[in-house]
């Protein structure tokens, strides 16, 4: 895999700022590099950086670390070594690694636990589940730390759940079908519920659902140091993929 992402030369740019959160890098008026910055529907602020010589990459994310707010955020593949080493030396930091999946959509079947049923979400339950599952998550290891992908909740996005039911709404799977391999956005079990098979029982029906639909491959990404959810989807046949590494600078 070519790895490598910068030619050599330090041309003299001057960089201008184009928009509020976008930033162009001019060699002489022609465009050497650019940058922009981008704010997640959770909130955070995402950075991007498009340049050929390293010395232009540098400047352009400097002058967006002076522009912005922090705390800011980046996504760079773990393959990218040269990109990676550039953003730690602009003082971003490792937040944390994701690994990516691909999920065969036929997997062993699981046995829903007793006295459970897998089915549609209505808006009003699920609306509570989300709540109390966030509230479990921030009261441990804190929300800041699930991916920037799991979305805050939006009525719109009712179709793409399913949920564990069991005296009321107990776990939820989210599933988005944008794209040719649908991904797999959040598979949540409450506290008081877990070690039960429930989370397996929601993603094997998901699962099953895509696959009925001639669906073969779904895509996850996991946090790599999430042993049980690494656990799960190994369990099911799923294939290692590339690595994310997600960077960060907070300045509190």
């Amino acid at each position: 895999m070519n790895t490598l992402r910068f030619t050599a030369g330090e041309p003299a740019v001057e960089i201008t700022q184009v928009e509020p959160r976008r930033w162009h890098a001019l060699d002489d008026g022609r465009l050497a590099g650019r940058a922009e910055a981008t704010t997640r529907p959770d909130g955070r602020i995402f950075l991007s950086v498009d340049a050929w010589h390293r010395s232009v990459f540098d400047q352009l994310a400097r002058a967006m670390l002076a522009a912005l707010p922090e705390p800011v955020h980046t996504v760079v593949d773990e393959t990218d070594h040269e990109q990676l080493a550039a953003w730690q030396q602009a003082g971003l930091t490792v937040r944390r690694r994701e690994r990516e999946y691909l999920v065969p959509t036929d997997p062993p079947r699981a046995v829903t636990p007793p006295g459970v049923t897998i089915g549609p979400a209505e808006e009003g339950p699920l609306r509570e589940l989300d709540r109390v599952i966030r509230a479990e998550v921030e009261a441990s290891v804190g929300w800041a730390e699930m991916p920037a992908e799991v979305l805050p909740w939006q009525s719109a996005d009712l179709p793409k759940y399913t949920v564990a039911i069991e005296n009321g709404y107990v776990g939820l799977i989210r599933v988005v079908r944008v794209t040719r391999v649908p991904r797999i956005g959040l598979v949540a079990v409450r506290a008081d519920r877990q070690r039960r098979g429930i989370a397996r029982a929601l993603l094997t029906h998901a699962l099953g659902v895509l696959h009925e639909a001639g669906i073969e491959t779904a895509y996850a990404e996991v946090n790599e140091a999430n042993a049980a959810a690494t656990a799960l989807f190994e369990s099911l046949g799923a294939r290692r993929g590339d690595g994310i590494v997600e960077l960060m600078r907070d300045g509190r």
